[in-house]
């Protein structure tokens, strides 16, 4: 009797044993079926923002998958430390974020069972300018979403006259990156000015200017031309000269 039980006995654990290796057979082919199948998707272009504004840099999980419970990090490989955003177990680790992101990066809590970590960025600066990895470590896959920052102003134009004819001078400030100043004449065509003076203050924003002399030839109207190409903006200042010419500021 104590014989048949104890091949009982084995004959239970063995099957048991052989159960829960199936199942974790099972489990990590699903595991890795997933990791092999979802990817991290970001945009092919670089995602631009100006000074101030609030930025999502967008990164989903393609086939989607319910990233909530998941760790999820966002990083600027640059920085030290270098972690932007460590979202893991439901929660944000506000201790593993740069001081300078600190109250400006969040998840979208709701989108993350849909598979949509994006991050989203709040008054943007100009040193938030750079790469952000956006990785999952259980998936082993990163991608980088650059962002590019830009900050504008519109030019004011002081006009005075002078012996030669009507002095225009140009001026915009808080600038970045460093942008172009052109001086147009009524019918758009380049006028040949001074070149454009360019200064950088301490905050990394450009301050830029710029002098033509103009004649009764040249006609009453000009514009001052502001533009930046790589975060595409422009900014202008049109004027007419009066009659007679006088001293004033646009």
């Amino acid at each position: 009797m104590i014989h048949m039980t104890s091949r009982r006995s084995l004959h239970y654990q063995h099957g048991a044993f052989t159960d829960l290796v199936f199942y974790t057979v099972v489990f990590l082919a699903l595991m890795n079926s997933c990791r092999a199948q979802s990817e991290v998707i970001i945009p092919s272009q670089p995602v631009v923002s100006l000074v101030g504004e609030d930025v999502i840099l967008p990164c989903h999980l393609d086939p989607v998958m319910n990233a909530f419970d998941m760790t999820v990090e966002w990083a600027r490989p640059d920085l030290n430390p270098r972690f932007v955003l460590v979202w893991r177990q439901g929660k944000e680790l506000e201790t593993k974020k740069h001081p300078s992101f600190s109250g400006r990066t969040s998840v979208f809590i709701d989108e993350l069972e849909k598979g949509n970590i994006s991050l989203k960025l709040s008054k943007v600066k100009v040193s938030d300018e750079g790469g952000y990895k956006c990785f999952m470590p259980a998936l082993s896959k990163t991608s980088t979403v650059q962002l590019v920052v830009g900050s504008v102003s519109s030019p004011v134009v002081q006009m005075t006259k002078n012996n030669n004819g009507v002095l225009l001078e140009c001026e915009s400030a808080d600038w970045y990156p460093e942008p172009e100043m052109f001086w147009l004449d009524g019918e758009g065509n380049l006028l040949s000015a001074e070149p454009t003076e360019t200064v950088r203050g301490p905050d990394g924003l450009y301050t830029v200017s710029s002098r033509v002399t103009v004649e009764k030839r040249h006609g009453r109207k000009f514009t001052c031309r502001v533009k930046q190409r790589k975060i595409n903006q422009t900014r202008e200042k049109h004027l007419t000269i009066p009659g007679k010419y006088k001293s004033l500021i646009i």
